[in-house]
């Protein structure tokens, strides 16, 4: 009994002390980031450490010289993100619940489509006419949310997800007189939680961490989102920082170039870290939806 005692409690140190280490392997480059972004340019040339030895602002005085920049990209993101998870979301996890019903007599067709569009595209061109000329969608903000509506492996996860629930739920809700909309909303979508957290974490990261259909799609500068505005700032400090570079030294001026780098870091992965959180107790659960079999 002792050595089991014993037993025990080296595997539980053991455990401990790695995941001690992986959290520490974690959160390494997160310090190194925040204390990068406060470390003097001419500091992080030499070396980067945990501890700023020469603390300076300017790469945040670069990033916030026109701050009601940064706070409309701020608002445009933000909406982008929470309109378009939202209805993300529900459009896959509607037309899931639907090829997921042995009642639909299409299902087998519409599942074809969505695996269809897994493996061929009709290409940039194509893309582009469709968007533009056919949907309109130029210079408003909901071409930064429609392209990215439906997901076809995320209907695909759904959907098998939908199908692991008995079916027996939805027959005695008909005999109640529910029809499929109720049945969709009062028992699928409650015993579908860990898949929709899982797959609305994604779709918002996806939504936040985007500037590509900002590029294509967006040409009017209040209408940019965060990434796509930062990624312009850090171009216009990189042009002028090599531009200037043969002059620099006589003029005394150093742009701070790898302290923008960990600025725009921390300024963009800050909010959407937050999420983690409140969606961890299904995250877990909701990636293991991938084995389930329907």
């Amino acid at each position: 009994m002792t050595r089991s005692n014993e037993f025990s409690a080296s595997a539980k140190a053991l455990i401990y002390g790695t995941l001690c280490l992986w959290g520490f392997i974690c959160l390494y480059p997160f310090a190194i980031a925040i204390a990068g972004s406060f470390t003097a340019e001419t500091q992080l040339r030499d070396s980067i450490s945990v501890i700023p030895r020469q603390p300076s602002l300017d790469a945040y005085r670069l990033l916030f010289a026109r701050p009601e920049r940064i706070l409309n990209a701020y608002r445009v993101t933000i909406f982008v993100t929470v309109v378009g998870t939202v209805l993300s979301v529900l459009i896959n996890a509607m037309m899931a619940y639907a090829i997921s019903r042995p009642s639909c007599r299409y299902r087998y067709v519409l599942g074809f489509y969505a695996y269809f569009t897994l493996l061929f595209s009709g290409g940039m061109v194509a893309w582009f006419i469709v968007m533009v000329n056919i949907l309109g969608l130029r210079n408003n903000v909901w071409a930064m949310i429609v392209p990215y509506l439906s997901n076809a492996w995320f209907l695909l996860i759904l959907r098998s997800y939908f199908r692991s629930v008995p079916n027996d739920f939805a027959e005695s809700a008909k005999m109640d007189g529910a029809r499929e909309m109720r049945i969709f909303l009062q028992i699928f979508l409650p015993l579908s939680i860990p898949a929709i957290a899982t797959i609305g974490l994604f779709t918002a990261m996806r939504y936040w961490n985007d500037w590509w259909l900002g590029i294509m799609l967006i040409d009017d500068v209040s209408l940019q989102p965060l990434q796509l505005m930062l990624r312009s700032v850090m171009s216009r400090v990189q042009f002028l920082a090599g531009d200037m570079g043969r002059h620099a030294s006589d003029l005394g001026i150093t742009l701070p170039t790898r302290g923008l780098r960990f600025a725009t870091t921390i300024v963009t992965i800050g909010p959407i870290i937050f999420l983690y959180p409140f969606l961890q107790k299904y995250f877990i659960k909701g990636l293991t939806i991938g084995g389930i079999k329907g």
